[in-house]
């Protein structure tokens, strides 16, 4: 695999790490979107959406293009699975150390002796309620 940039990594956490631009992120992979029309999705400006936007723009994640007046967003789908190979690789680090901890787990309960077997408790109390026998 190749080795992502650790900057191009940061921007893409920074730019998910909002609910609002995962949001925008999913609409705009389904198909390019005006930004004025995907404010009227959000309780907040048209100027708010834009800086998400722009968020999103500069880690790679989204491009924009003018269209007269307008403003359309699209999804990066490269970018996108890049940042999902950069997960899973991450994922399969943390998997691997569980194994690891679980094989260590295993063989020091293997290693540990037998513990010691109690009379049952019936018996237990029994043997405690009656009078000590004379010889």
């Amino acid at each position: 695999m190749d080795t992502i940039d650790e900057e191009r990594a940061d921007a893409w956490f920074h730019a998910l790490s909002d609910r609002t631009r995962r949001d925008i992120l999913r609409r705009v992979m389904r198909g390019e979107q005006s930004v004025s029309s995907l404010a009227r999705n959000y309780s907040m400006s048209l100027t708010a959406v834009q800086k998400h936007v722009v968020t999103l723009e500069r880690a790679g994640l989204i491009t924009r293009r003018r269209n007269g007046r307008e403003t359309l967003a699209s999804g990066e789908a490269g970018a996108v699975r890049s940042a999902a190979r950069l997960l899973a690789e991450l994922e399969d680090v943390w998997r691997e150390r569980i194994a690891r901890i679980d094989d260590l787990l295993g063989a020091e309960a293997a290693s540990l002796p037998a513990a010691p077997q109690h009379p049952p408790a019936a018996q237990h109390r029994a043997a405690a309620s009656s009078p000590p026998r004379k010889d």
